[in-house]
């Protein structure tokens, strides 16, 4: 496997898993089907977005895979946790 689609796939979980809290921990989702369809869903979702993301950011090659892969790691944070808190 390529180090650039491990680096997508590893980032793409870690931002998946840094940002499900919001929907496993605190429940706001009615019924268990809701939730666990709003899980797979942001995961896809995050998967998505980080191939894309690290795919632009190595096309553009200003920085290595390392430092590609946190700065995508910190933009899908970032987003996911500014649609948390609605602004």
């Amino acid at each position: 496997m390529r180090e650039i689609t491990k680096a997508q796939i590893t980032i793409g979980l870690l931002a998946f898993f840094a940002t499900v809290w919001e929907v496993l921990i605190d429940g706001v989702y009615p019924g268990i089907a809701y939730t666990v369809g709003m899980a797979v869903l942001q995961l896809v979702l995050l998967l998505i977005l980080s191939y894309v993301i690290i795919a632009m950011l190595e096309w553009v090659k200003v920085f290595d895979l390392k430092t590609n892969a946190v700065l995508t790691l910190l933009v899908l944070v970032t987003l996911r946790l500014m649609t948390i808190l609605n602004f």
